[in-house]
């Protein structure tokens, strides 16, 4: 594992808290509320605390009839992938941090460099936390060192998570878990996007204004969560 350890608690309506179970390598924290037996329509706050590095996602739940009985599937592996005799590999939790930002100029994206395994492709600006390091501390630096943007935060939108046996571009084998934490966010005063994180993971910033999101190559889940998160708040 790297970084924080990950906990998903489940409050109802009345603020009691129903469910608080630490989030396990590979787990959704959806399914792991199914399996209590309750439904949510998405997290309403995060909590964190620095000593012991933890990181608390709290979701407004309400009771779903039984609870879920759905096995875990299969973990895939990236395609192509070619596993050597006797090779294990490296498991990872990585919790990071990304942001729909909104201003008068548009969304802003990042654009993944050649350190990565999607070069080229669009996604959100944001990354990973540094120890000890709260979510929202770490989203500010992350658009700030990856766009040259200030951005108020208006809160948690959304929770992905994605598991997969792949190579990193060190070619290093790891069975990764990818959990996403991503905020809505304004930026009052956008300015032209710099990388100052220069040599990193991002290789240019920049504005679109909606109509052109259609044209771009985006990273695996963007599109779906911009057209998501951008449906929601009216847009």
């Amino acid at each position: 594992m790297t970084g924080p350890a990950l906990r998903v608690v489940g409050v109802d309506a009345s603020g009691a808290e129903r469910v608080r179970e630490r989030l396990a390598h590979g787990d959704d924290p959806l399914r792991l509320l199914a399996r209590h037996g309750y439904a949510t329509r998405g997290p309403v706050s995060v909590v964190a605390e620095a000593d012991p590095h933890t990181v608390t996602i709290v979701y407004a739940v309400e009771p779903n009839a039984a609870p879920s009985t759905e096995q875990d599937a299969d973990v895939p592996h990236d395609a192509g992938v070619v596993v050597a005799a006797g090779e294990h590999p490296v498991v990872l939790q990585r919790l990071a941090v990304y942001a729909v930002v909104r201003s008068v100029r548009g969304v802003l994206l990042a654009q993944n460099s050649a350190l990565t395994n999607a070069a080229g492709t669009w996604g959100l600006p944001g990354g990973g936390l540094d120890p000890g390091e709260p979510p929202e501390a770490a989203l500010h630096r992350e658009v700030w060192e990856e766009t040259g943007q200030r951005v108020d935060i208006i809160g948690i939108a959304a929770v992905t998570t994605r598991h997969w046996v792949g190579r990193a571009p060190s070619g290093r084998l790891e069975d990764f878990h990818a959990v996403r934490l991503v905020y809505r966010a304004t930026c009052p005063a956008p300015t032209d996007p710099v990388v100052h994180d220069v040599d990193g993971t991002t290789a240019a910033a920049a504005w679109f204004r909606f109509e052109e999101l259609d044209g771009l190559p985006f990273a695996v889940g963007i599109r779906d969560l911009l057209v998501h998160l951008t449906r929601d708040d009216g847009s």
